[in-house]
This record gives structure tokens, sequence and C-alpha cells, in this order.
């Protein structure tokens, strides 16, 4: 018994011994922030106010394709079946309809987007990236996590739309 707690004294003075004796130096140099540091800091500020995906953008239609797009006053449900069912099989593994995941929730999607830049953004979701400002700014708030191409149709991601339509 004593040859056991002198070896678990003998260890924990040896851990304790490890541990300390360590001083952090510092470094006696004048460091100089750069100009192009504090206006990189500046413009995330400024860009960063409202999250992207909360920012309102109705008269941005986006860069592709779709260039105008009128939707009928009453929704087609037989649109959103289909539309649902492509976004079960193709969307939900980074798209959750009721909160933020890998990527952003589609509920009240329509409040703050155009038809034209949901449609655009589905359709060649890269594009979008390298050339609008909202989908840039989405990528930079969701770590990065750019939207894959599902190479669907422009009638698929109609029926998406019309889905969307339906989350309030």
């Amino acid at each position: 018994m004593k040859f056991i707690f002198r070896s678990l004294v003998l260890l924990f003075s040896l851990m304790m011994i490890s541990c300390g004796g360590k001083e952090e130096k510092k470094k006696d140099q004048i460091q100089i922030k750069r100009k192009a540091d504090v206006e990189v800091k500046t413009q995330e500020t400024v860009t960063n106010e409202v999250p992207a995906s909360q920012r309102i953008t109705l008269d941005n239609k986006g860069v592709g394709k779709i260039k105008s797009l009128t939707l009928d006053a009453t929704i087609n449900q037989e649109m959103v079946a289909k539309g649902a069912a492509l976004f079960k099989t193709n969307c939900m593994a980074c798209h959750k309809v009721e909160k933020r995941f890998i990527g952003p929730s589609p509920k009240g999607i329509m409040k703050r987007r155009s038809p034209e830049w949901i449609m655009n953004m589905i359709l060649d979701p890269q594009l979008m990236v390298e050339q609008d400002r909202c989908a840039k700014d989405l990528l930079v708030e969701f770590n990065g996590a750019a939207m894959a191409n599902q190479n669907i149709s422009e009638e698929q991601a109609r029926d998406i739309l019309e889905y969307f339509r339906t989350l309030n």
C-alpha cells in the first residue's frame, strides 16, 4: 500500500514540475499596423451590419439566365408538391426549413429575395457567388460553404421556387 501511495505522490510531483516554470517572453519590437489592415476591418464592419441571410434585396435579380419572372397570384399546389420533393432530395443536406444549418433556411426567402435571384442561385450558384454581392456575402456568412450545383433544370428550379412561396 505504501508503494502505491509513494508512486502516486511521485507521479503527481513529476506532473506538477513538468507543467510549471514556463514563462512567455514578450517581443520587444514595435508593431505597426498597415493602412490596408485598417481598411479591410472597416469594410467588414460596414458589410456585416445586417447579415446577408437577413438582408432584404428584392430589387436584385442576381446574375444568370433568369432576367424576368412573373408569379401568378395563386400558388400552384402541383408545382409545390414537386418542389417540396426536389428540395427534400437535393437541398436538405445543407438547408433546413425551420433553422439555419450549413446554408440559410429558405423560410421567408420570398420576403428577402426576388424570384429571379432565387432562380439564378438555384440554377448556377457558382456564377452567383463569383458576380453577385449578396451571394458573396452569404458565402462569407456561412463559413465558405459554397452551394453545390445540383444541375437542376429551369422547370425544377421553378417548382422549388413555388414551394418556397409556401414557406412564410
